[in-house]
């Protein structure tokens, strides 16, 4: 039921529109073709506004659009460079590590054939000098 009011009133509403429009046409102070040629100008008029705005706003939306294309490839750009500069700074810690791998290695190698050669001479000392003989305690 309320939304029958509803449509009555809305009815109502847009009649009254049009009685209005009528009322105001008839006692116009011009003529009814100088009034149909006032709102043909204004609809031309209006419909150029619109074509310049239009114009306008697509300007501007191209502007915006060459701005976010140029903001994007500054940040493209600049993620670009981390990455080499990343890769880079990858590069020098990879060189480092396997010279101080290799560094470490040798230094190892060293070791061992310095324990190496205390040994055999050690074990070549042992063997040259005379044994005591075993005496008898026994």
């Amino acid at each position: 039921m309320a939304d029958e009011s509803k449509i009555n009133g809305l009815a109502w509403f847009i009649a009254g529109i049009g009685v209005g429009a009528l009322v105001g046409i008839l006692y116009a102070p011009k003529s009814g073709r100088e009034t149909r040629e006032d709102l043909a100008g204004t609809a031309r008029d209006s419909a150029e506004y619109l074509r310049a705005r239009g114009k306008q706003a697509a300007e501007y939306a191209g502007d915006i659009v060459e701005k976010g294309k140029g903001y994007a490839s500054d940040y493209v750009d600049r993620g670009r460079e981390y990455v080499d500069r990343g890769r880079a700074q990858w590069g020098d810690f990879v060189e480092r590590g396997k010279n101080l791998v290799n560094e470490h290695s040798a230094r190892v190698a060293a070791a061992v054939d310095a324990g190496r050669q205390a040994y055999r001479s050690a074990v070549t000392t042992a063997a040259e000098e005379p044994q005591p003989a075993p005496t008898p305690e026994g």
